[in-house]
């Protein structure tokens, strides 16, 4: 047991993966980010419904996940190592006072690096054909004023392949889809920028909007039709 991480599943060879950076809302017994509780179920602490899908794909769609256990504003798995934001002292908008002044090189001790240890080693044992990179984004910032229409984001950074083929198939399903979109992947990718691009992996990165991500049967209908867009992208990628 980790309290970075948890995985479902195991991965085999040629299979599908499932990754999920920000799925917690947990901050550790020992640890006072000085928020008020209710932040803690919002956008800045987790992206909402990706936990439940990530349970999903692996307990109904044989498709495994690799799980943060802890919320991006104690560590931003998702981060390099020297980014500022890696232990955000804000986030649209609300002030972390917990973060300043904290221990920045603990806590790449503690949640960082063996996240990313154990991702390394569950990857490098199974070479998956295609790993799924599940995230999710709010309709609103609280920060800035500008329209979220999209209801899936497909995002990569050099490596657009899967997204290629996703893309039109998303569409195809009645979907609006961000290419790139709602933010670009070329600016934050760093867990498929270390463990799939670097190893010439194929990945899609999935942002889905969180208002349609609420209950659980949208869970299940998120779950199954990504899971067969990923089929379908992998099976095209051969």
């Amino acid at each position: 047991m980790s309290e970075a991480f948890r995985q479902i599943g195991t991965p085999t060879t040629g299979g599908i993966v499932c990754t999920a950076d920000h799925a917690s809302n947990h901050v550790p017994a020992n640890m006072d980010l000085g928020i008020p509780a209710h932040l803690l179920h919002e956008h800045i602490a987790v992206d909402i419904g990706t936990a439940a899908i990530a349970e999903v794909f692996a307990q109904t769609h044989t498709i495994p996940a690799h799980i943060a256990a802890v919320s991006r504003l104690v560590c931003d798995l998702n981060r390099e190592e020297t980014a500022p934001g890696l232990v955000p002292e804000a986030s649209d908008g609300h002030a972390i006072p917990g973060n300043v002044g904290a221990d920045r090189e603990g806590r790449l001790d503690r949640f960082h690096r063996p996240y990313h240890s154990a991702l390394e080693q569950w990857l490098a044992a199974a070479e998956p054909a295609l790993i799924l990179s599940l995230h999710s984004f709010t309709p609103r910032l609280a920060s800035r004023d500008e329209p979220r229409p999209w209801e899936v984001g497909v995002l990569y950074n050099t490596d657009d392949r899967a997204a290629r083929i996703a893309i039109p198939l998303l569409a195809a399903e009645g979907l609006n889809v961000g290419d790139n979109l709602p933010y670009s992947g070329r600016d934050l990718n760093y867990t498929m920028n270390r463990h799939a691009e670097a190893h010439g992996r194929p990945y899609l990165g999935v942002e889905l909007r969180q208002d349609l991500v609420q209950t659980p049967a949208d869970h299940a209908r998120w779950a199954a039709l990504l899971a067969d867009i990923t089929q379908r992208v992998a099976l095209a990628l051969t």
